[in-house]
């Protein structure tokens, strides 16, 4: 974390908001697991996911299931456990790749990002952001940019006073942010700590 703060406080503006909390995630690598959550909670106040993703594990005996147990689960018991029919299809998608690929969490470590991001939205239901987000709280890596996440997003626009047509905003970000290499994971967790202080 000293590394990143070091970079990171080259940038006047971030640096002003370097002081304020982070939660710096617990990295498991589990990123069937991850994914299951991430679905379950997507659209959803934290309260209600948290809910719904605490009955999913209790049908499980407390733990997040494999492949072959959640694939046995039809559809009607995971609307009862309070998924829609579009998320428990998307689980049995994650569980189909990961019954198919069952070697896939040996290797994340060699990969790229893009490769992952590749690799793991040819899932249908899991999107761009969503790989992001595994990347960065489940695989521990520290330069990803989710420029596509409003919170991130947002907070950069709001903090440089960024202004103009959408393109121009967007390429201004894109711009703030490389400054910011190796570290943008973490410069992103500053961004949504301040976003949840102002």
């Amino acid at each position: 974390m000293k590394d990143a703060i070091n970079i990171l406080k080259k940038d006047p503006i971030l640096n002003k908001i370097l002081h304020l909390p982070v939660s710096v995630p617990y990295y498991d690598g589990d990123v069937n697991t991850y994914l299951y959550s991430s679905i379950i909670s997507q659209q959803l106040s934290t309260k209600s996911a948290d809910a719904i993703y605490n009955r999913f594990l209790n049908h499980f005996n407390g733990n997040s299931p494999n492949p072959e147990n959640l694939l046995s689960t039809d559809f009607e018991t995971l609307r009862n456990i309070g998924l829609s029919l579009s998320k428990a299809k998307y689980l049995h998608n994650v569980a189909l790749f990961f019954q198919d690929n069952p070697a896939a969490h040996h290797d994340w470590h060699h990969k790229t990002d893009e490769q992952i991001i590749t690799e793991l939205t040819s899932i249908k239901g899991v999107g761009v952001w969503t790989v992001q987000m595994v990347l960065m709280f489940c695989l521990a890596r520290k330069d990803v940019f989710p420029i596509g996440d409003l919170g991130v997003s947002q907070s950069i626009i709001d903090l440089y006073n960024l202004s103009g047509d959408p393109k121009q905003v967007k390429n201004s970000i894109l711009k703030i942010a490389e400054g910011w290499k190796p570290f943008r994971s973490i410069a992103s967790l500053y961004l949504w700590s301040w976003r949840n202080h102002k």
